[in-house]
């Protein structure tokens, strides 16, 4: 909670009185928002120190990240001076820091979704207020953390799914959070908005009670094909995903448990809160970006930069392969047994393909050959004629080749490396001998954040 106001003893008052000029700002700027505005009654000379506009910028700008006097709303104020007013009476009740914390975590989520996915950011909804929250609350049967509460009140996440099933397809591979997709396993996980966390919350609980109750869990973000689920414990702050067996309580942490502290008094952060910087720190790396499914564009979890993506290039044949956790799947199951993973590969000819000396204008997939390691230890070595069913032609100017598969592994650390036949031509009129393109060796392994 906020520190209330300093009280200023009269020879406190006294002392400030004799001070002029630059000093008198600096004292003042230093001393804070609050108690500024308590010396503000202490004496009309101290009021008009304390109005000055210039000392009100700094404060909102340190305290809120504000660079211009508006209102939560982003509505012009007259001042810097009411703009600290009117936040501190809508936020007042929160830690100041994590105000400003979670309103740049949002304004940034909404900058680069807005640059680089306007469809999804369409879909943000305006915060809900106070009122919401508590009625939430009493709904649910316990508080919410402060850290989500807090993202709520600016962003009431995503629109929900309705009865309109055209309407639901047109912004099903919208989710902010993103997926991926590998032969009949489709996941878009979208942000849930408070009135669906707490219907499907209630329905969560009537569905599975003797597994659920009284663990003040809640369903912060769920998948619109296949089910992927996401689970807030309120009374830990802990941020979980669920498996294939979630009906008989199985669960995966999502964030390292070491960085949340749902109590701490200064800035509080719980798993949704961390879970989502990092989601909105890896778009703005690049390290995971948007891709086109069918006609629809979509956020990609297929890693897009080392050390989770690799690349090698061989005879002028660039490929690039990565890997994803996939804790929902039915092969996915608990612990010490059997994870799934999805991985994507992505092959091109930037320039041009070369061999002994002699440039080809195209080469074609023929074969591929798999090394699959867990832990060192070599699990599968699989060949096989095409992928997924496709023998691509490479050739300079032509966009990626993009295939997706999967492959179950034991309990990892593992990792999937290989190569691919080609002959320069295509297959039907070969324009030289075959030969070995690499795949690098590209880590499978579930990670500290799961999404």
């Amino acid at each position: 909670m906020p520190s209330p106001p300093l009280e200023l003893k009269p020879v406190a008052e006294a002392g400030l009185e004799s001070i002029e000029g630059l000093a008198l700002d600096t004292v003042i700027s230093k001393a804070g928002s609050r108690p500024a505005a308590a010396l503000a009654c202490a004496s009309t000379r101290l009021r008009a120190a304390v109005a000055d506009d210039t000392l009100w910028r700094r404060f909102c700008s340190e305290d809120l990240g504000l660079d211009a006097p508006v209102d939560p709303d982003g509505q012009p104020l007259p001042s810097f001076q009411v703009a600290y007013k009117v936040w501190l009476e809508s936020f007042g009740m929160y830690p100041l820091p994590l105000v400003k914390r979670v309103r740049e975590f949002w304004g940034s989520m909404k900058r680069w979704l807005s640059e680089n996915f306007p469809e999804a950011a369409q879909t943000l909804c305006k915060g809900v207020s106070e009122a919401q929250l508590k009625s939430a609350e009493n709904d649910l049967g316990f508080k919410l953390p402060m850290p989500t509460k807090l993202l709520y009140r600016f962003c009431n996440a995503q629109v929900p799914f309705g009865d309109n099933d055209e309407a639901n397809v047109r912004i099903s591979t919208h989710g902010i959070i993103g997926g991926y997709a590998f032969y009949d396993h489709w996941v878009n996980v979208h942000l849930s908005p408070l009135e669906q966390i707490v219907e499907e919350t209630k329905q969560f609980y009537r569905e599975f009670p003797n597994v659920f109750n009284g663990h003040k869990l809640i369903l912060v973000a769920t998948s619109w094909f296949h089910p992927k689920t996401f689970i807030l414990n309120c009374s830990n702050g802990e941020l979980y995903v669920g498996t294939n067996n979630l009906p008989i309580g199985e669960m995966l942490p999502c964030v390292p448990k070491a960085l949340i502290k749902p109590t701490d008094s200064d800035v509080p952060q719980d798993g949704l809160l961390l879970w989502l910087e990092e989601h909105l720190r890896r778009l703005q790396n690049g390290i995971i970006k948007t891709r086109m499914l069918m006609k629809s564009r979509y956020i990609s979890l297929y890693p897009e930069a080392p050390p989770s993506c690799t690349s090698a290039m061989t005879n002028g044949v660039k490929v690039r392969a990565s890997g994803v956790f996939v804790p929902e799947h039915p092969q996915t199951r608990g612990p010490q047994r059997e994870y799934m993973y999805t991985y994507s590969i992505r092959m091109s000819v930037p320039e041009a393909c070369m061999l002994g000396g002699v440039y080809y204008s195209s080469c074609q997939l023929h074969s591929r050959h798999w090394i699959i390691r867990s832990r060192d230890r070599v699990i599968a070595d699989v060949s096989g004629e095409g992928v997924v069913g496709q023998y691509p032609v490479l050739s300079p100017g032509r966009d990626e080749f993009v295939y997706e598969s999967c492959t179950p592994l034991p309990k990892g650390p593992g990792s999937v490396e290989g190569s691919f036949s080609f002959v320069p031509g295509k297959l039907s009129r070969p324009e030289g001998k075959p030969f070995e393109v690499t795949v690098a060796p590209f880590p499978l392994e579930v990670p500290e954040y799961i999404f």
